[in-house]
């Protein structure tokens, strides 16, 4: 399974039951795909 967070959004690549599974994970820690990747988004920044 393979996940690319990415600004627009994200990428999920792997077999459904794997997605499934990885969706009902990250849907208890955000609410939003919106969320996770302003989350995400957020560590990868340097501060300037």
């Amino acid at each position: 399974m393979k996940i690319y967070v990415h600004g627009q959004g994200i990428t999920l690549a792997g077999k459904a039951w794997e997605i499934k599974h990885t969706l009902k994970e990250y849907g208890k820690k955000h609410e939003l795909v919106k969320d996770w990747v302003e989350t995400v988004n957020q560590h990868d920044r340097r501060p300037e």
